[in-house]
């Protein structure tokens, strides 16, 4: 007799056969010529996002710079005379005008040798003038008129080398400034060259420094400069120069600035700090935080538009630092995806939240916050 097979083996089986029928007919009722539409997500199912209006605001944003002050003007003054020192008429550390004695040499032999040049002069002009009267009448050739005419202007160019000689052994003040330093001692013999004396003027100031390439195309002559010195005080001034061409080693370029100094505070040769103020601009304050690199490395900021749907807008960092970034490049008002930016892309539809408790960036300006956003 042929034993009937376990139950067990004929579930398996009926359930199979149920399976290859199902697959084979399919669910007939739900074949449709047209895919059904596609229906609008619910905001159940949005990524909610929380966003803060953001307002431009002016800012002034500044280039700061290390520098190194130095006096308007300043030169070593040597002589241009051999001699010994007979008088020393300025003191060292004594103001002086422009024209005033500073140091007296021997003249020696030049008084006589001046003299002697003058009656020279006067004697080749005495010839000069009978021979002209004698050409008059032809009584003398004219290559003898000419000798006589050039040494008249040889006589009159020895007065004149001798009387500059003369003058320069008693040196004088080129400009008003201060005696700053004295080299030369009562009897002491000086070669021609040979410094004796720096004068400075330092009733304005001049600060000289270097600034990176990327931050050279946004300076010019006339913008307003401040020098904050060691001891915590300022000075102001304006850029004067930019150079035009960048040093080969380090690729900056060189800067001056000008600072009135009506009280000559000794501050030549010190180091100060500059900051640069640039034209104003609108700009918009939040965390760098919220800042987003794209694919081409370009700064962006995620916020919203009328519809809700994330706007991912490139802009330009104008200044930064630990807390906050100011930005342009935004419309004037924005409303700004401060938290969830990250789980959403350009196009895409959210549900806005507005933050809570949002509060505007602390410093409104370098003056009131501790410290001032760097130059990206």
């Amino acid at each position: 007799m042929l034993k009937r097979p376990p139950i067990s083996s004929l579930l398996a089986i009926l359930l199979l056969l149920a399976l290859l029928l199902w697959l084979a007919l399919g669910d007939i009722q739900r074949f449709q010529r047209e895919a059904p539409s596609a229906e609008a997500p619910s905001d159940e199912t949005l990524p909610r996002v929380e966003f803060r209006t953001s307002q431009a605001t002016p800012y002034t944003p500044r280039r700061v710079v290390q520098g190194q002050l130095e006096a308007h003007r300043e030169v070593e003054l040597r002589t241009r005379h051999a001699g010994r020192v007979v008088d020393l008429p300025v003191a060292q550390g004594i103001s002086v005008e422009a024209g005033a004695p500073l140091l007296a040499l021997t003249r020696d032999a030049l008084e006589a040798q001046l003299e002697r040049a003058e009656d020279r002069l006067a004697l080749a002009r005495a010839e000069l003038a009978g021979a002209e009267d004698l050409r008059q009448r032809n009584l003398i050739s004219q290559p003898e008129l000419l000798r006589l005419q050039s040494s008249v202007s040889v006589a009159a160019a020895e007065l004149a080398e001798l009387r500059q000689a003369f003058d320069e052994t008693r040196p004088s003040a080129p400009f008003d400034g201060v005696l700053d330093r004295l080299y030369v001692e009562l009897g002491e013999v000086l070669q021609i060259g040979e410094a004796f004396a720096r004068l400075v003027d330092d009733r304005r100031l001049t600060a000289s420094a270097w600034v990176a390439q990327r931050d050279a195309h946004e300076l010019s002559p006339g913008l307003p400069v401040e020098a904050r010195l060691l001891d915590g005080s300022r000075l102001t001034g304006e850029l004067t120069h930019v150079s035009s061409r960048a040093d080969e080693a380090t690729r900056s370029f060189y800067i001056e600035a000008e600072f009135d100094n009506p009280e000559r505070r000794r501050l030549a040769g010190a180091s100060a700090t500059l900051a640069i103020s640039l034209p104003e601009r609108e700009v918009h304050r939040f965390s760098p935080a919220l800042l987003e690199l794209d694919e081409e490395g370009r700064l962006r900021v995620k916020h919203l538009d009328e519809e809700d749907r994330v706007v991912s807008t490139p802009i330009t960092l104008v200044a930064i630092n630990a807390t906050e970034a100011r930005v342009d490049g935004l419309p004037d008002t924005i409303r700004l995806i401060s938290l969830g930016g990250g789980f959403v892309a350009p196009g895409d539809g959210v549900v806005a939240v507005p933050a809570q408790d949002a509060a505007e960036p602390v410093a409104e300006n370098s003056a009131n916050a501790g410290t001032e956003p760097e130059s990206p």
